[in-house]
């Protein structure tokens, strides 16, 4: 039996870590994100299907595209958090699990970030724990999950 696929989803400017205000998000790269997702997926049994993209209709496309073939999705929807409600849709037609991560605490920002329409979506919101946020998602996600197996 194949274990269970977790899609984990990153919108714009994601592919910047490491260099984009590394003051607010770190020094870590998408690289060392999709690393810290693959060893937390392995160790609880999951299996990982990792993007990024810049475009939002590509983000959307990605989402339909789990109903039927994923578990649950691990999305950090980044400057689309605010704005999308393509996505938002999208999200609750897969009718999956989702886990919303951003590494900065939005609601410590500027207050146009303070509103997600993915949350609206989400079972669950991560923020402001830096890119260990996506390992407890993770954690989450195989507690969820577990949960519909049973």
């Amino acid at each position: 039996m194949n274990p269970p696929l977790i899609v984990v989803l990153n919108g714009p400017n994601l592919n910047m870590l490491g260099v984009r205000e590394p003051e607010k998000y770190g020094t870590a790269t998408l690289d060392d994100v999709e690393a810290l997702c693959a060893e937390a997926a392995e160790e609880f049994g999951l299996a990982i299907d990792f993007r990024q993209t810049n475009s939002e209709g590509e983000l959307v496309t990605w989402v339909q595209e789990c109903r039927g073939r994923a578990a649950g999705i691990i999305i950090n929807p980044a400057g689309y958090t605010t704005t999308s409600i393509a996505l938002l849709d999208a999200l609750l037609l897969t009718e999956l699990p989702v886990i919303e991560v951003h590494i900065t605490n939005i609601h410590r920002r500027e207050e146009f970030r303070h509103h997600s329409y993915v949350s609206k979506a989400a079972t669950g919101v991560i923020c402001g724990l830096g890119i260990s946020g996506y390992a407890l998602a993770m954690r989450a996600m195989a507690e969820l999950v577990g949960e519909d197996e049973d």
